[in-house]
């Protein structure tokens, strides 16, 4: 009795489906879900392959965040300042701007502010990291190799005239491919929608519902028009923000801790300071 033939390989199976070799890029995507609906390929899969055919097309400019929103330090800062900003914020990297405000003039990491705190006779200048200076027409395949080949992670952004536009992260660039990437200051999929931080600022996640929401914090939005609170912001913007925006609204400053090219993730919010604009 011969033996039975072996189940075919996801790698032949493809193949077989991609035999007939496609002419442009949207003969390539229908045949691509033509696999996901056959089981070929789960849906992460496909949106992998999806996002790093887009980041092809995609430039700087469309995922940097904007010189507005740019968590920048001084060199003139404190010790205390600087530390603090990198408590508030949360991130491990900032450009640090000179005399000139506008003037990027390396990157400081947060770990190497625990050398101040150590009581090392080091100053903050020497502590700075080159930073490096991309055109935001730079195209997000070819930053991607260039991250993978220096081995940096940040890039500050200029406009045709040299002027600072913004910053761009390999984590900004990988979500377009994967979707937003969790660390360990997001939460996981048992925390819950509505969380008090160290700092007392509650990280809130944009799926929140609105009547949830309107009992935490004693607001009465309608959910008429959204379900969400995450849908609350991008209806008073008229937009989907991008990562470190804010707004104000009904005495609470929203902000946008992470959000991506698709949706919005997670919220900061406080009780605001200064009357609603």
């Amino acid at each position: 009795m011969e033996p039975s033939p072996s189940r075919p390989s996801l790698l032949e199976r493809l193949s077989a489906l991609l035999i007939r070799e496609p002419e442009d890029r949207e003969q390539l995507v229908a045949l691509l879900h033509s696999a996901f609906e056959r089981n070929l390929l789960d849906a992460d899969a496909l949106s992998i392959i999806e996002g790093a055919l887009a980041v092809s097309d995609m430039q700087v400019r469309d995922i940097m965040v904007p010189r507005a929103q740019m968590q920048v330090i001084s060199i003139d800062d404190s010790a205390a300042d600087m530390t603090a900003t990198a408590i508030d914020t949360a991130h491990s990297r900032f450009p640090v701007t000179g005399e000139n405000k506008d003037d990027v003039i390396g990157i400081l990491l947060a770990k190497d502010l625990l050398r101040l705190h150590a009581g090392e006779d080091v100053a903050v200048r020497d502590m700075l990291r080159p930073a490096i200076f991309i055109p935001d027409s730079k195209r997000l395949n070819v930053l991607l190799r260039e991250f993978r080949a220096s081995r940096n992670h940040m890039a500050i952004v200029v406009d045709e005239y040299g002027g600072v536009a913004g910053l761009v992260t390999i984590e900004d660039v990988l979500e377009q491919i994967v979707g937003d990437i969790e660390d360990e200051y997001d939460f996981d999929e048992a925390s819950d929608n509505i969380l008090l931080d160290h700092a007392g600022h509650y990280r809130v996640k944009a799926t929140t519902e609105i009547d949830d929401f309107n009992a935490a914090f004693d607001t009465h939005f309608s959910d008429e028009e959204f379900d969400t609170v995450g849908g609350l912001v991008i209806h008073h913007l008229g937009r989907l923000p991008k990562r470190g925006e804010h707004v104000q609204i009904d005495g609470l400053r929203i902000q946008v801790l992470r959000a991506d090219s698709r949706r919005v993730h997670t919220l900061l919010v406080d009780r605001s300071k200064t009357p609603d604009a």
